[in-house]
């Protein structure tokens, strides 16, 4: 892997691509710091930009090497590696969410570990990737993120379905069955779901834009929980 030039932002040394420090900090900024700070350029264009690079080299790569894998199950796999249960997962294992510029709403309510933020950002920062160091940089930052995901079947598995995951984990364990709780907020065309979920003693939450996002969230966190304790 080539030096990281002098002078780059310590995330972007730590992903070992020279991003432009601007488009990063784009990048960085979700729209509530946005809003709050006189309608300066916020993060959605690159997000929209990172999905598709995001898409395309996920797609690429179980197609090459899955060559015995279906339409249908290479379309569930890639659909739980770009999940944004995954992503955030991803996410939160560089510690993206200390480097996001968040309004003062967002900060007081947990913003920088939301999973809808964190995987929002997490494509932003792909899409800046691509407009700084061109598609086969953007394509490799993608890979060698997701790479540890695909690497633990358990893992994958959990990312892909984590409520059946936790279910069965919990079975294991002797732990009661999970029971969820969700609470949403915000108006109708920007509604945000908060997910409860409790096992036994242990209780985490998830956030999305939608009640079943939410749940899953709330799921996999769970999940890591319990399957980190061994």
């Amino acid at each position: 892997m080539a030096a990281v030039p002098h002078g780059t932002s310590p995330l972007s040394e730590q992903l070992g691509v020279d991003i432009d420090p601007e488009l990063l900090q784009r990048a960085l900024t979700h729209r509530s710091f946005a809003y709050e700070n006189g309608g300066i350029p916020h993060n959605e264009r690159l997000e929209f930009l990172g999905d598709s690079v995001l898409g395309q080299a996920v797609t690429v790569m179980l197609y090459t090497t899955l060559p015995d894998l279906d339409e249908g199950s290479l379309a569930k796999r890639r659909a739980s590696v770009v999940s944004t249960v995954a992503l955030a997962e991803v996410a939160r294992g560089i510690g993206l969410g200390a480097h996001i510029l968040l309004g003062k709403g967002e900060e007081r309510t947990g913003g920088r570990d939301k999973d809808s933020i964190l995987a929002d950002t997490m494509e932003a920062v792909f899409g800046a990737t691509f407009l700084s160091a061109g598609p086969d940089a953007a394509t490799a930052l993608v890979l060698r993120l997701i790479e540890p995901l695909l690497g633990d079947p358990e893992r994958y598995g959990a990312a892909m379905d984590p409520k059946t995951a936790l279910q069965e984990i919990a079975a294991r364990r002797g732990l009661s069955a999970p029971e969820y709780a969700v609470v949403s907020t915000g108006p109708d065309h920007d509604r945000r779901f908060t997910a409860t979920v409790t096992v036994g003693a242990l209780s985490t939450e998830g956030t999305g834009t939608s009640k079943k996002t939410a749940e899953m969230a709330a799921a996999l966190a769970a999940w890591n929980v319990l399957n980190d304790r061994g």
